[in-house]
């Protein structure tokens, strides 16, 4: 019984550590690895930084399914005013770092409707 419950539980961890994440990036990890871009974000800078446009594209990458997009999607639209992100700076983001996104950035946008 003890090995059953052991792989019982792991298989419970490792489906909670799966459930939230973004084609494999989790909400956090997203959040962590835009984080240089939090200046710009909360309009204490007049422009993105280059490792800030190199993280936008690696979320981006990392976002390739339609549930990924989805998932990203309702990550930023909880946690952005917690960072103090200004939603007019947020728009710009994609387009003053040379990246494509397919999802609009807009706080209005229903990210269940995403493709």
């Amino acid at each position: 019984m003890g090995l059953s419950w052991y792989l019982g539980v792991v298989g419970l961890v490792v489906l909670v550590s799966t459930a939230s994440s973004v084609h494999g990036m989790t909400c956090q990890q997203a959040l962590t690895e835009l984080s240089p871009c939090g200046p710009f974000l909360r309009d204490m800078a007049p422009s993105p930084a280059a490792p800030c446009c190199t993280a936008v594209s690696d979320v981006n990458a990392a976002a390739s399914t339609t549930q990924a997009r989805r998932d990203l999607c309702e990550c930023f639209e909880k946690n952005a005013s917690a960072y103090g992100v200004k939603p007019e700076k947020a728009k710009l983001l994609p387009g003053l770092c040379g990246v494509t996104v397919p999802v609009p950035i807009d706080p209005t946008v229903n990210c269940k409707t995403i493709k």
